[in-house]
């Protein structure tokens, strides 16, 4: 299941300070009957037709592991009282009305169901997943999908610093476990601002220097976006090209141009 793009921009533009975003209390699911799309909206989305006694049915989720979020207790719709024709799509809505509100995330059934008049639709509890977008760290992931569909607090980090490391990270690792390199003038460097958000996707202002370098800092094998100068949390994290592994030398700067850090939840 993906996250559409009302909610890609929303959540990017409440990390990075730039709006903020307020959950909805109560999702819910709507079914549609080819794909919603990225673009999908309240409005339009493919949904079903609003006969036949279809209503939008409310959904819950437990707390996000490994970036991942799924529905904690089978969904029941209505029982139709015409037929509504052949489901293929799901989408999570925040309103119960149909036709309003925004499309948070939306994916395709595990196999298309034609509801005839009488049937009772369900979908299984499990079965309605939502999973990271962009190459975002396992803590910031759950966070927003928390954020998002289950109405926990998450406020915007006050600064962000990008580092480096000398060990290839993935998504598991943190502030504390992220292999930096040790004294020789090696410290992350504040991103002083970003771009608007656009797209679902943003990218740092301004040049941004790390060193220079006083001594050995070995080879970065990938970098990343924190929320603290020190430990924290990775937010972002991405492995260097390895056309651009080299080793960081006494007098070395390691720079980014503006626009060259880019982060995303497209």
């Amino acid at each position: 299941m993906s996250l559409s793009n009302y909610a890609e921009s929303a959540l990017l533009q409440h990390l990075l300070g730039q709006a903020t975003y307020t959950p909805a209390t109560t999702l819910y699911v709507a079914l549609a009957t080819a794909d919603p799309t990225e673009a999908a909206t309240g409005a339009a989305m493919n949904e079903v037709a609003n006969s036949g006694n279809y209503a939008r049915t409310a959904v819950t989720f437990p707390a996000a592991a490994s970036g991942s979020i799924a529905n904690s207790a089978q969904v029941n719709f209505p029982q139709a009282s015409a037929a509504w024709g052949t489901v293929t799509h799901y989408a999570i809505v925040d309103n119960a009305t149909y036709g309003s509100g925004n499309v948070l995330a939306y994916g395709a059934l595990s196999a298309s169901q034609t509801v005839n008049a009488n049937n009772t639709p369900y979908i299984v509890a499990g079965d309605i997943t939502v999973d990271r977008g962009g190459a975002l760290s396992n803590y910031l992931a759950n966070a927003l999908l928390d954020f998002a569909f289950r109405n926990q607090a998450f406020s915007a980090p006050a600064n962000f610093y990008v580092g480096l490391s000398t060990v290839t990270l993935d998504q598991t690792d943190t502030g504390t476990s992220a292999t930096e390199p040790s004294g020789n003038g090696y410290a992350r460097t504040s991103i002083t601002a970003w771009d608007a958000e656009s797209g679902g996707a943003s990218a740092n202002t301004n040049q941004t220097d790390i060193g220079p370098a006083t001594g050995s800092w070995g080879t970065p094998l990938s970098a990343f976006v924190a929320d603290a100068s020190t430990l924290g949390n990775i937010l972002f994290w991405a492995d260097v090209p390895v056309g651009d592994q080299q080793a960081v030398g006494n007098g070395d700067t390691w720079r980014y141009a503006a626009g060259a850090i880019t982060v995303s939840l497209a």
